[in-house]
């Protein structure tokens, strides 16, 4: 038999050409590229830190020390979170 890649001639039960290395067959599916990204985990430690900083003034609201400015910075950074994950998020395909 020969190989498709450089032409030599190689072994009926071959996996691979001797000569260039490639294979003698094509599998039956080609092994789908890694799609995944690798995510910072900056949005989660920075949703965490806000979940913990609403606690504490939760607790301090309720018995009415929270200064109103720091509710007000709390919710900006709750809406600066959420936007910027929704920002992130890949459009989604429609169906193949």
């Amino acid at each position: 038999m020969k190989c498709t890649a450089c032409g030599a001639e190689i072994a009926d039960k071959a996996l691979i050409c001797y000569r260039c290395g490639r294979s003698t067959f094509e599998p039956p599916r080609r092994p789908a590229a890694d799609g995944r990204r690798r995510r910072s985990l900056l949005p989660s430690i920075l949703a965490l830190v806000v979940l913990v900083v609403a606690g504490l003034l939760m607790g301090q609201a309720a018995v009415g020390e929270t200064p109103r400015l720091v509710g007000y910075v709390l919710l900006a950074l709750v809406a600066i979170v959420l936007v910027w994950r929704f920002a992130r998020r890949p459009e989604s395909r429609g169906p193949k």
